[in-house]
Parts: structure tokens; C-alpha cells; sequence
């Protein structure tokens, strides 16, 4: 049994290695979570804005008594 314990290979300490660092890796994964939102929520108000807003091309028809100056007869 003495002979296993010395054949065993050690692990050699890495400070960028995301097991050994928590605080390092908490902050990782935190910002990884906040900017993956941040994108997915921006990417989803582009595309509702680009494919509803700018692609418009039919005019919508508006009663002329709603209009923000109304024209009654």
C-alpha cells in the first residue's frame, strides 16, 4: 500500500483553473448569465422592432375622426 501513495500523481495548481479559484469562477459564470441575457433580450427587441417597424410597407387604414388632429364632416 506504501508503494501506491507514492506513485500517485499530484495535481499541479493553476490560478486561472475555475475549480480552484471561487471567487474567480463566481464572477465568470455571473457575467457569462448577465451578458448571455443581456444579448438574448437585445437581439429578441431588434428583431420585434426590424421585422414589425421597419418592414411596414402596407399603410393601415385610420378613421379620419381618430387622427391626433380629427377631421369631422
Amino acid at each position: 500500500m506504501a508503494h501506491n501513495e507514492n506513485l500517485e500523481m499530484k495535481e499541479l495548481d493553476n490560478e486561472l483553473d475555475i475549480k480552484l479559484s471561487k471567487p474567480r469562477s463566481s464572477r465568470f459564470f455571473f457575467l457569462l448569465g448577465f451578458f448571455g441575457i443581456f444579448i438574448f433580450a437585445w437581439s429578441g427587441c431588434y428583431n420585434l422592432y426590424h421585422h414589425k417597424f421597419v418592414d411596414q410597407k402596407e399603410k393601415v387604414p385610420v378613421n379620419e375622426s381618430s387622427l391626433y388632429e380629427p377631421k369631422y364632416k
